[in-house]
């Protein structure tokens, strides 16, 4: 069956369209300092800011660079941060309780006090991490990332090598 005209048309915009692509207004809302949970944060670059204390809870974060960032007492809790770049950011006391880190890349951020109660960690890479003093971390859940001699955990707790 072959289409043409309009139906043709819609088809085609259909199939080029990214499902559930960022939402450009909440990024930059975000990036003044707005509050902005449940958003659509998908590719952000967010590199380089101060955004203290903000509720960013069940947001999605998917593949955003957060790399330099100061986070401090942000609540993350829920929100999808697959595939984040976080590279030498400090979220101090910030909570990533149920979220979801898989593959993000947290290399040589500042934790200490942030929440991890329920997040998943699948492939997370935390080489150089400081997380010496952050909460709700287990065992399981650190089997499943990765770090390196300078990553610092709670005492008790052990991370694999990448």
């Amino acid at each position: 069956m072959r289409l043409s005209g309009l139906p043709a048309l819609l088809v085609a915009l259909a199939l080029a369209a990214p499902a559930a692509a960022q939402n450009a207004g909440q990024i930059s809302q975000v990036r003044a300092g707005a509050n902005c949970p449940k958003c659509n944060l998908f590719q952000a670059e967010l590199s380089g800011l101060t955004l203290k204390g903000k509720n960013l809870a069940g947001a999605r974060l998917r593949q955003a660079d957060l790399s330099l960032t100061i986070m401090n007492r942000t609540n993350f809790a829920g929100a999808d941060l697959r595939d984040v770049e976080a590279y030498g950011g400090v979220f101090s006391s910030a909570s990533f309780a149920g979220a979801d880190l898989t593959n993000a890349s947290y290399v040589g951020t500042h934790l200490d006090g942030a929440n991890f109660r329920g997040a998943r960690l699948t492939g997370a890479n935390f080489s150089g991490a400081e997380m010496a003093r952050a909460v709700g971390l287990s065992q399981a859940q650190l089997n499943q990332a990765c770090g390196d001699a300078a990553t610092r955990l709670p005492g008790g707790l052990r991370i694999p090598p990448c």
